[in-house]
């Protein structure tokens, strides 16, 4: 459930009018004090909000790039994905949180929040520490019904969601280098890491967590760790401007509820493998597969309704690249 701030501040930001007071007591159920309690909090926190007598109150302006959970909640209009929301300023890494409290049954779409991580973790574990205020940093806890060999799929589907919110969100054209970071003109603005969790049979999903690391407003490369920053942008270095954490983070995760409903009809990427394949970086170009069984080029064709990436090789036999430990890369770099 929502905080009543969150649910003042939903109702103040849907109304374009003022909002009498009664009415917030009647929608919510509380009294006339604690609405008026939450107003001034608001206030403080740097809200402008208007009040006039025997009209009520109305949301003028939110202060520049606030990130809470009210501020988050009472934007969000999706049916299950955050409507469960747990927020930190501050924590290690926001997947083993909602690890835990998926294990201790917290209901799907459950997405727990971070201002800041200190010990966030990508691909092959690498870790890093990151600075509050830059970047987003949620995981979103799913229950599935479909079979374990399916869930790989969601970091695609995942990606989808995310590059195709950033475009809506800044303007900038974004890309997807198979299978799970987006970048923008070249360089990596968001990780991805989707991980499973089996029941004790091993035979069904007890429960997965997709989680997304999204560099927002780093001003310059020198926000980066020295050994990423050729490699790595934020969001407000490559439009020229600040970006709202929380107005993207609710374009995020209302595309993902959409797009994870369009996969789970099928349990296949069929109706979304066109949208993915429009942005997915190197294709039809050559790229180098970097598989521990040995490295090998090949040109890129695209991807199959289950998410492998089709590789041609010179010979002409197609293979199919299973995402994990294997690294697809452009021929001379990073894409």
């Amino acid at each position: 459930m929502k905080t009543d701030r969150s649910d003042i501040l939903a109702c103040l930001r849907s109304s374009e009018d003022y909002v009498s007071g009664q009415q917030l007591c009647d929608r919510l159920g509380v009294s006339r004090t604690a609405v008026w309690k939450v107003i001034k909090q608001l206030k403080e926190e740097g809200y402008l909000i208007e009040s006039v007598p025997s009209r009520g109150y109305r949301l003028v302006e939110s202060p520049a790039d606030v990130y809470s959970k009210s501020e988050i909640a009472s934007r969000l209009h999706t049916k299950w994905a955050g409507q469960n929301l747990i927020f930190f300023e501050s924590t290690g890494s926001t997947n083993p949180d909602a690890k835990r409290f998926a294990e201790e049954g917290a209901p799907h779409g459950t997405t727990v929040v971070a201002d800041r991580q200190t010990a966030g973790r990508g691909r092959r574990g690498r870790s890093w520490e990151s600075p509050a205020g830059s970047s987003i940093y949620f995981t979103v806890v799913i229950r599935p019904t479909f079979a374990p060999e399916k869930a790989s799929m969601i970091t695609l589907v995942m990606a989808l969601s995310v590059a195709e919110a950033i475009h809506a969100a800044t303007g900038l054209e974004t890309g997807i280098k198979w299978p799970n970071d987006i970048v923008v003109n070249g360089k990596k603005v968001v990780g991805i890491l989707t991980e499973m969790s089996m029941t004790p049979e091993m035979n069904e999903i007890q429960f997965l967590v997709a989680g997304v690391g999204v560099n927002v407003n780093h001003s310059g490369p020198e926000d980066f760790p020295e050994e990423i920053r050729q490699t790595a942008t934020s969001l407000r270095i490559e439009s020229g401007r600040r970006i709202d954490r929380a107005a993207l983070l609710e374009q995020i995760l209302a595309r993902f509820e959409a797009d994870y409903e369009i996969f789970e009809r099928s349990c296949s990427l069929s109706e979304l493998k066109t949208r993915y394949e429009s942005r997915l970086v190197g294709r039809d170009t050559t790229v180098r597969v970097l598989d521990p069984a040995g490295e090998y080029t090949g040109i890129s064709r695209g991807i199959t309704e289950t998410g492998e990436l089709a590789v041609e090789k010179e010979t002409g036999e197609t293979v199919l690249v299973y995402a994990g430990e294997v690294s697809v890369r452009g021929l001379y770099g990073y894409v």
